[in-house]
This record gives C-alpha cells, structure tokens and sequence, in this order.
C-alpha cells in the first residue's frame, strides 16, 4: 500500500508561543461570532436536552480486514485495486481495535456514535448465508457501545455493496437488488435491532449516484466515457431503485419489528448550502433546477410520492416512472432525514452547450454551473454556516419540517503532524455550524443531532490518505495504528461536558497544555 502520511514520523515542530495562542483565540473567537450569526458564547445547554452530539466512520474507511474472517470483496475494494489507489485494506484497523476506539468514545463525552455495516462481511455473496463472524464483530461491537452509554446509529449501505452482486447482475441498475437488499436489512433489524433504534438505509444517496453512475469517479465507477456506463440514464435508475429498496426495507421494518424494537428508519442525502449568484431571472431559474436535481430528486418521493415536475420536464423518457402502488410505499417511508453537509456554493445558470465526453450529463441536464465557497479542489472548504441555516431552513419549509439528523459535517486538512495536532481551523469550523444548527433549531427546524465527521482519521475516497477530517489522528505509519487527540478532539469533549463555550485564549492555552502534556506523556 501507498500511505501519503511521511509527516508521522517527523520531529515535532515547535508549538505555539502564548501571545500567538492568544492572539489566535481572540480572532477565532470574533471571525466566528461574525460569521455565524448568533452567540458565539453557546453551550450544550442552549441545545434541547435531548439532542444528540455525536461523531461517525463508516465501514470500509475505518475497519480494515478486508480479506478475514470470511469477507467478500466489495465494489468499494475493486474499485481501489483496480485502479491502483490508496485503500482501506487495514485502514484504521478498527476490526480489530473497536474496544480501545469506543473508550475514546466514552472519554469525548459522545451520546452516540454513527458506522455502516459493511454487507459483505455480514452476508458475503449478497444473498444467502449469514457469516458467522462478521455476525458476532458486530454484535460485539454494538454491545460495547450500548454497555458504554453510547448510542448506536447504524447506516445500512454506504457505497460498498458485494462485488458478487455488481458481476451477477450489475448491482443497482437491477431491480433484483431490492429484494436482495431487503433481506440483508431483515438480518440486521432481526440480529441487531434490540440495541439499534436508529438506521440509516444509505448514505448520501444522491451523491453515491452522481458519483458512481455520472462521473465513474466513485464505487462502482461507471460513466458514458468509463470502461462501461451511460451517464444519460443510469443515475436515474440507480435512484429509482435506491428510493424502491428504502420502501421496501421501511415497509419490512414497521410491519415485523417497529412494535417490538421502536426504531426508526431513514434517509440521507449530500446536501450543499445554495444561492443565486446574481439577482437576474435566468439565475432564479437555475437556483429552481438546482433544487430540484440535488434535493426534490429525492425528498420529493419521499415526501411527495414523486419527482418534480422541473426534472420530468427535463429529463423525459429517462426518468423512471412510479406506479402508483410504488408511489404510496415511498411516499412517507422514511422516519427522519439524514443532513450530510460541508459545502456552500453560488449557483448560476449554465448556458446549454453540445454535451462532450467527460462531461457530466447530471450538470447537462440540470443546467446549472456551481461555484464552491473556498477551494473545493484542494479540500479547502470556507466556513460558511449560513449555508447549514439554509439548507435546514429550505427542508423545514419545503418538506414539512421532517426530524432531521446532521449526520457528517466537518473540516478536512491535510495530514501534517503539527497541522492536524494544533487543528484550531476545525475547531472554528465546528463551532461555526454548530451555531447555524442551533439559530436553524430555534428558528423551528425539527433537528434533533449532530455528527462530527470523523472521530478519528480515516481512509477517505476522494483523497486516500493525504486529507483528513478526524478529531482523532491516526499514525498509519504505525502497525498499531496509534490514535492521538487533536486540539478539535479536547474542544469537542470540554463542551460536550458542559465546560466550555468557545476558545477565549485561556481555553486556547489550557487544551494545548494539555494535549502537549498528552504527547509528552506518550513516550
């Protein structure tokens, strides 16, 4: 394997002097109050006394142990080893270190932590024969998060369906797959659901078909201008049965285990704070189309029974159509709405053009050019929280204020050991949007959660392991793969007890003491 992680096993620099700390905190502090909009002084408790704060990983970027134990490859390991690219082979090893990371939990203060199960570890061709194994490491697991107080949020798929399912029958463009998905979700709520009350059927289902079917440049890699795919069509089939297969596992679970397990299932989706860039007519009609491609796309069956009209208008004859049995079991199916959210952007109309190899039929279609706040390319994402207000504020206003969870949100950097230990740019970042879910709850929107995303470094799709988002460094130099506590991570646990608000320069000082005491002591 190929880790892009050389700044592990370098000296540690020097920190920071005190009157820098000081200066630092006290420009965090005003940069983040102007940018948020509210009271940069908020606790926990300005919070409803049941809201969750968690943190998350999923599957195939945290466990590791892609070959034991009788695990089947997923599309997720083909897709990486076909291509040659940094993997989650061992990742953060979490298979096998699950014990010592939920103790790290307990010490951060988390309510409840979000992971996927990875379907082919539990079932490894897809259907048939549950793995004994991978039966019992999630077993296990779940115990040890429920014996620690801590709640389980367990998303069912996230981009790593079995590779046996994609050779049998093309994975998601087969609606043979729903029913195969329905049963390994029927193992799940049987074996797991006793301990589980929140699932989660997908994770970011628009993105995971934008990227997988229009681009090819995420599991299962598919395009028009890929080995195999058509860009025109298949995303919008994939979604159709992503949206049939939720039905059908919300169906499964209300009529054989909500009266006994009282849990709920839901949906996510990626969803990017938006404005018009321009006040002209042609840009409020771009903003309408983005609305429609990036949210309706899913939040209209789900809600509605339907797509929007702007995308039938659009897409034609290449848009699945629902019957209107399909459309009652959709509509109403999911019990909450899982927010993934990072990114702000202005939204302009695209002036049309001859479609060419390469480009994304998606954006062709939906006829919109998008400009990302910061530099998107070099996961350098601005802290923008009016873009989390909005994003609640749109789905409280047009989607009949479903209960939502913010499942991810958090900043990446790059892993530099100094940078990532003194993450005091996370930290603004969090603070920021904690903030904007806060002023968007008190504003009405039902939000009932929030997920740091992630709890520690992981292996991340887009950039391997050359960025990261964790609270919690991870030394992939190390076989042991040793987690430390960023700065983010000592903030994140101080408030989550009620210890602090945000950085003045006294906190500042405090949490770097204490994390180079943590380093110190470490040798």
């Amino acid at each position: 394997m190929v880790y892009t992680n050389h700044a592990w096993s370098q000296p540690r620099k020097r920190g920071m002097n005190r009157l820098t700390i000081f200066l630092l905190a006290a420009t965090l502090a005003l940069s983040s109050a102007m940018r948020c909009g509210c009271d940069a002084n908020y606790t926990r408790n300005d919070f409803p006394h049941d809201f969750a704060f968690g943190s998350g990983t999923s599957a195939y970027q945290w466990e590791g142990a892609f070959d034991e134990d009788g695990k089947k490859p997923s599309v997720w390991d083909t897709y990486v080893h076909s291509r040659n690219l940094d993997n989650g082979d061992i990742a953060c090893d979490g298979y096998h270190k699950y014990k010592e990371d939920v103790q790290l939990m307990v010490e951060t203060g988390l309510d409840a932590f979000r992971f996927s199960i990875s379907w082919s570890r539990l079932i490894p061709n897809g259907r048939g024969p549950v793995n004994p194994k991978g039966l019992m490491f999630y077993k296990n697991f779940i115990h040890e998060l429920v014996t620690n107080g801590i709640e389980p949020h367990v998303t069912l798929y996230h981009y790593d369906h079995p590779q046996s399912l994609e050779d049998e029958y093309g994975g998601w463009l087969n609606r043979r797959i729903i029913k195969d998905f329905t049963a390994y979700a029927d193992v799940c709520f049987r074996e797991f659901g006793n301990h589980v009350k929140f699932w989660t059927t997908i994770n970011e289902a628009n993105i995971f078909t934008i990227g997988g079917y229009d681009g090819g440049g995420t599991p299962p890699g598919r395009c028009s201008t890929c080995l195999s795919g058509n860009s025109s069509t298949e995303p919008y089939i994939v979604a159709h049965n992503l949206l049939l297969r939720h039905a059908s596992a919300s169906r499964l679970y209300k009529q054989k285990y909500k009266d006994t397990q009282g849990g709920f299932v839901g949906f996510s989706i990626f969803a990017i704070g938006f404005r018009p860039s321009t006040n002209s007519k042609d840009d409020e009609m771009a903003i309408q189309r983005f609305k429609d491609f990036f949210f309706a796309w899913m939040l209209g069956p789900l809600t509605y029974g339907d797509y929007p009209d702007g995308m039938k208008r659009i897409i034609g004859t290449r848009l699945p159509v629902f019957t209107e049995e399909e459309s009652e079991q959709v509509k109403g199916s999911s019990d909450f709405l899982g927010v993934i959210h990072y990114l702000a952007a202005s939204v302009s109309n695209a002036q049309s053009k001859p479609f060419l190899p390469g480009d994304s039929k998606f954006l062709a279609d939906m006829g919109v050019l998008l400009t990302y706040a910061g530099n998107f390319t070099a996961f350098e994402y601005e802290v923008a929280p009016w873009a989390m207000e909005g994003v609640l504020e749109y789905i409280k206003q047009s989607y009949g204020n479903p209960t939502v969870y913010i499942l991810e949100n958090g900043k990446p950097m790059k892993q530099d050991l100094q940078l990532q230990q003194e993450d005091t740019p996370r930290i603004e970042f969090l603070h920021a949007y904690m903030g904007a879910v806060l002023k968007a709850v008190r504003n009405g929107s039902d939000t009932r959660g929030y997920f740091v995303w992630s709890f520690m470094d992981l292996y991340e799709l887009l950039s391997g392991y050359e960025f990261s988002f964790g609270i919690y460094s991870v030394n992939f130099s190390d076989p042991h793969r040793k987690r430390s506590p960023k700065l983010s991570a000592h903030w994140y646990s101080a408030f989550l007890k009620g210890n602090t608000t945000f950085l003045d320069s006294q906190d500042i000082m405090q949490l770097q003491s204490n994390l180079h005491s943590s380093a110190t002591s470490s040798f």
